[in-house]
């Protein structure tokens, strides 16, 4: 489902603040650092809480291995500057219906200065130009507006609302559902208030996004 060019370890997106890269086995301390909090994990479908031990190293591993199959395209999120710090998780999986379905999760530590929203919308920018999907969709559990307000942020409608299912969570729970269209996102990447990315391709679907890779 994936394209060659993202199930290379050298592919990565960047942002004003931010780099999008595969992650690696030295990330493990940063990602168990804010997965294995309670507050994160809660509003997680596959987020085991508490965090058993090595959660962090099989997360790693079998996201790297579904990226190198084309399975997924599951990022870390770390910060610019110095030590580069990794402070989140991104994801596009492959949903039961056989959409695209965007994940994403920030450390409580960097909540509330937009790092969500920018990388969201880094990762839509690239599922869109290096894939043939019409939509995406994404979940957000119905008592976590943070989530809803991000997806709104990055042009996802609302849908319908319903019991989904969270492995981690034990069972069925309310979620609300959204979809973003690939037409609703290029007429967005029009806008004027949309503000522009540095553009290193000479592909012109990918003007407002950089993409580094092989």
């Amino acid at each position: 489902m994936f394209p060659d060019l993202t199930s290379d370890d050298i592919f990565r997106l960047e942002t004003k603040r931010l780099w999008l890269r595969w992650p690696r086995a030295n990330d493990a301390a940063a990602i168990k650092s804010f997965a294995s909090l309670e507050e994160t994990a809660r509003m997680t479908a596959a987020i085991p809480h508490p965090y058993p031990a090595g959660e962090a190293e099989r997360f790693i591993f079998k996201a790297r291995a579904d990226n190198a199959n084309g399975r997924a395209m599951v990022l870390v999120i770390s910060q610019k500057g110095e030590g580069r710090p990794v402070i989140g998780l991104t994801s596009a999986t492959l949903a039961d219906s056989g959409a695209i379905e965007l994940g994403f999760l920030v450390s409580p530590s960097s909540w509330g200065k937009g790092y969500a929203p920018e990388a969201a919308q880094a990762h839509i920018e690239a599922l869109f130009a290096l894939t043939r999907a019409e939509y995406l969709c994404a979940n957000a559990r119905a008592h976590n507006p943070a989530s809803r307000r991000v997806l709104e942020k990055c042009g996802f409608a609302y849908v319908d609302s319903g019991l989904d299912l969270l492995p981690a969570r034990g069972g069925l729970h309310p979620c609300d559902r959204f979809r973003l269209s690939r037409k609703a996102w290029a007429a967005r990447r029009l806008s004027p208030q949309l503000p522009p990315m540095v553009h290193q391709t000479p592909d012109s679907m990918l003007d407002h996004l950089t993409i580094a890779g092989g």
